[in-house]
């Protein structure tokens, strides 16, 4: 049998280079932020709607229950980003590397992600429903829930991953590679047309399939 080629994230490093400490930042909502690094800082509660972040570096700053709604990170490094609530709906990521999140609720609907990888971390529920996702690579992560539910998906892999739930109900996917991930349950099993699994996946999906198709096995 031929090897199947399958289409990886195309990713590339974010490299920052001169940045402005700003150990005490005044965060406004609508502005932007060029150039920054914040190390320690926090931003709880703070109304940062509509803010862009460009070419900015995040060191331990804390989003919780920060509003980041319709916000932009473009060419950015979070590094341990703390947020038991996340509330980032609409918002736009482009050449974003972030590592070791720990986010409780992240509320990431309707949200634009291209070239974005996520290394490591613990995260409770993600909701990406109806987020349009093309290059991104989610890799060691523990993930309670993870909702792609009617997402448009275009190169993801999500590597040596352990997930609660993965729901991909009305998902669009293609090119998407669960294969190294572990699943206990998956949600919206016609979704999952346009993914790449391996043969052991296959095998402990097979029961949730037969009863999806109606089939059954005695």
């Amino acid at each position: 049998m031929a090897a199947v080629k399958v289409a990886a994230p195309k990713i590339s490093p974010v490299r920052l280079d001169e940045l402005r400490d700003d150990d005490a930042p005044d965060f406004q909502r609508g502005e932007r932020y060029d150039g920054v690094r914040f190390t320690k800082v926090s931003a709880d509660g703070e109304e940062l709607s509509g803010s862009d972040f460009i070419e900015c570096e995040f060191n331990g700053v804390s989003f919780n229950e920060a509003q980041l709604r319709g916000a932009t990170f473009r060419e950015c490094i979070l590094a341990e980003p703390y947020a038991p609530v996340f509330t980032a709906a609409r918002s736009s990521w482009q050449d974003v590397e972030i590592s070791n999140p720990r986010w409780g609720s992240a509320e990431l609907y309707e949200g634009n992600w291209r070239s974005v990888r996520i290394d490591g971390g613990k995260l409770d529920y993600v909701n990406l429903r109806g987020s349009k996702l093309m290059d991104v690579q989610i890799s060691d992560c523990i993930i309670n829930e993870l909702d792609l539910g009617n997402c448009a998906g275009t190169r993801v892999a999500l590597k040596n991953c352990t997930i609660g739930t993965l729901d991909v109900t009305g998902a669009k996917l293609k090119d998407v590679d669960l294969r190294t991930s572990e699943f206990r349950g998956i949600n919206g099993l016609a979704g999952l047309a346009g993914v790449i699994i391996d043969d052991y996946q296959l095998s402990l999906m097979a029961p949730l399939l037969a009863g999806h198709l109606g089939i059954r096995v005695v």
